[in-house]
């Protein structure tokens, strides 16, 4: 059994069975790919002056973990759950420096107010869809608690994000639950993480194509520190797409809407504007920086969006959170080993790593994602590759013949 078991009495045990904290781990994630489609690399689509790690995400940042749980469920049960841990460890006995930055608070970040008064992340980082966030903030602290050394720990800030996936999803049905959530906690593992209409990602949709979970990473060289980034995205938002400079929405458009697979008249919520939205943006680095220089660092993020075209809409709800795995905080401790932090000025490669790795990890978490038919016959379709390919190949050339 899991460490999780240590303090429990006899009684409690149904009732952590019954809402899944005491998930067996796996030893890798639980959502596979589903269809074999490109990343941004595979198709000539490299962002940046740095070079990725070696699985060109989030993960390359040593102790990072990812999981996942995606429910696709009948006709209207299009959501999920995707979970980022620090490190492996207890988060609230060893906590890691981390901030976060809204652009635009469109949204509901649970926790993210104490986490930039203290500066400070104590349990995995939950994204799922807008209605389901606030169950999942209940489970991630009942996770917490249950950790071993923390039976005598009071309190928990749970850190919560989302976006809204009820154009696929039946979102009023609540179908995220804490088995989910601690299921996608307990299965997170390094290594390869599954992109595009997984866990958080399964029912969103992006620039009108279906979008979903993306990442990247970013290697500095010695020189500059010799840091990883790693950026995870659950891509929900809208805008002009443009790949590499090239204006994609121009010749490329998204079908206005799928044909309706039933009667049921649609409810009566107010027209969406083609660009609203969300984007949730995890930016985990190995680099020593502290609560003020994460937020710096969170706030570049956002530029990785505007170069994919967001156009930053009233309803999109942008947040980027960034912690540090090397900067860490002992609950018990008297006083805390302070880091060597980095200038100011040695900040700028990180600066520009973090917008690069945005930027792929949005692009990955269009191109891996899959058509998706789901609530009231709603359906995103996947952006065609092969359209794709002609079209970024055709604007090459014309640049190179000029």
């Amino acid at each position: 059994m899991s460490n999780l078991t240590s303090g429990i009495t006899a009684a409690s045990l149904p009732i952590l069975f019954a809402v899944g904290l005491l998930a067996q781990p796996a030893l890798s994630q639980t959502t596979p790919q589903p269809e074999s489609r490109p990343r941004a690399r595979d198709i000539g689509l490299a962002y940046g002056l740095y070079d990725p790690g070696p699985n060109n995400a989030i993960t390359d940042v040593p102790g990072v973990l990812v999981g996942q749980v995606t429910l696709m469920e009948g006709e209207n049960v299009r959501t999920g759950v995707t979970a980022i841990r620090p490190h492996p460890g207890n988060l609230f006995q060893e906590k890691v420096a981390g901030a976060v930055f809204a652009y635009n608070a469109f949204g509901k970040l649970v926790g993210s107010t104490q986490v930039n008064e203290l500066g400070q992340i104590e349990t995995p980082i939950v994204l799922t869809n807008t209605l389901s966030v606030f169950d999942a903030a209940s489970a991630v602290a009942h996770w917490t608690l249950a950790e071993t050394g923390n039976e005598n720990v009071p309190r928990s800030n749970a850190l919560v994000g989302e976006t809204n996936d009820g154009w696929l999803n039946d979102i009023r049905g609540f179908h995220v639950k804490s088995a989910d959530v601690a299921r996608a906690i307990n299965e997170a593992s390094a290594g390869p993480v599954a992109e595009g209409a997984v866990g958080a990602g399964t029912g969103t949709v992006a620039f009108g194509w279906k979008g979903g979970i993306g990442t990247s990473s970013r290697r500095l060289p010695e020189k500059e520190g010799g840091y990883t980034i790693g950026v995870l995205v659950q891509s929900n938002f809208g805008g002009r797409l443009t790949l590499s400079g090239v204006p994609v929405w121009r010749s490329l458009q998204p079908p206005r809407e799928a044909a309706r697979g039933d009667s049921t008249p649609e409810p009566a919520f107010p027209t969406r504007h083609p660009a609203d939205g969300s984007c949730m943006i995890v930016v985990a680095t190995d680099a020593p920086l502290d609560a003020r220089q994460l937020h710096r660092l969170a706030a570049r993020a956002i530029l990785g969006m505007a170069r994919v075209g967001s156009t930053a809409s009233n309803g999109s709800g942008d947040y980027a959170i960034a912690f540090s795995t090397s900067n860490r905080i002992s609950q018990t401790a008297a006083r805390t080993t302070p880091v060597a932090l980095p200038s100011e000025d040695a900040l700028s490669p990180l600066f520009e790593a973090a917008i690069d790795a945005t930027e792929e990890a949005i692009v990955n978490s269009i191109l891996k994602a899959t058509t998706v038919r789901g609530f009231r016959g709603h359906q995103a379709e996947a952006i065609p590759i092969t359209q794709l390919r002609r079209l970024l190949e055709s604007t090459q050339a014309t640049e190179s013949s000029r």
